[in-house]
């Protein structure tokens, strides 16, 4: 099979083509086999970022502080341009430290196609060399870059556009971090050719993101609690849809490739 760096050359050549019915029935199978196993790990994780997060919250504010109408007050609050860099780049780290975790259902997902076993500790693939520094980059500057136009946009008042512009840099990303673990590209290299290979087939890779999305998110309509199961559809999506465009080359010897990629 070709190397990835190969494919994108092609694709800004020749552009490519994807089958509407066979990516979406293949993330439909795709997901079918991880629902229940990815949906309890995101269960357990879940309550403990919570409890974290809650811990975090009483040991720094008080837990007699922790009130509704507080809650509201730290939602409505508004930041000075120091507190909107501090808080761009803490939401862009988070981004980019719990990146190799979303990553992780990626590698679930192409256990689950090819029949191979999956557990717990796959979902921890990403956290190792040489992966965690370019799916860490490769998630963090896309957040850096959207949350701080979000902010600046939201500085005048104006409605609803910072959150199209930060919706807008998760759809031309939309494909960077299956670059990094499936195609061994470098995480700039990675979102260099996400961007191109969504602007050569925009309205399918459009199609496919709002797809992701929407599926991703009808477990609310099961009490709110069965978002915990249908949320890794979007991850089955991703892969789906990239496995239409490059395939999916066996697990090679040459992991070290990663970060030597060069996409002019």
């Amino acid at each position: 099979m070709k190397s990835t760096l190969v494919q994108i050359e092609d694709i800004k050549k020749n552009g490519y083509s994807l089958d509407f019915a066979t990516v979406f029935n293949h993330a439909f199978e795709n997901y079918k086999k991880i629902a229940l196993y990815s949906g309890l790990i995101i269960l357990v994780f879940s309550i403990l970022a919570a409890m974290a997060f809650m811990g975090i919250m009483i040991a720094y504010f008080g837990a007699e502080s922790i009130t509704k109408d507080f809650l509201l007050d730290l939602e409505n609050q508004k930041f000075t341009a120091i507190q909107l860099v501090i808080q761009t780049v803490a939401v862009s780290a988070i981004a980019g430290i719990t990146a190799p975790f979303g990553a992780g259902f990626l590698k679930m997902a192409d256990c689950a196609d090819k029949d191979v076993e999956f557990n717990v500790s796959t979902i921890f693939s990403y956290y190792r060399a040489p992966y965690f520094g370019q799916v860490f980059v490769a998630a963090f500057i896309p957040a850096i870059v959207g949350t701080a136009l979000s902010n600046f946009i939201d500085s005048f008042e104006v409605l609803y556009v910072g959150n199209v512009i930060s919706f807008m840099v998760s759809y031309f990303m939309y494909l960077s971090i299956p670059l990094v673990v499936f195609g061994n590209l470098n995480a700039i290299d990675a979102i260099k050719s996400s961007f191109i290979v969504v602007t050569k087939n925009p309205l399918n890779i459009f199609a496919f993101f709002i797809i992701g999305f929407i599926g991703s998110l009808l477990g609310i309509f099961a009490c709110c609690v069965g978002i915990i199961f249908t949320v890794v559809f979007n991850s089955s999506m991703i892969y789906a849809t990239y496995f239409g465009i490059f395939g999916i080359n066996e697990e090679e010897d040459s992991i070290d490739s990663i970060g030597q990629s060069n996409v002019d």
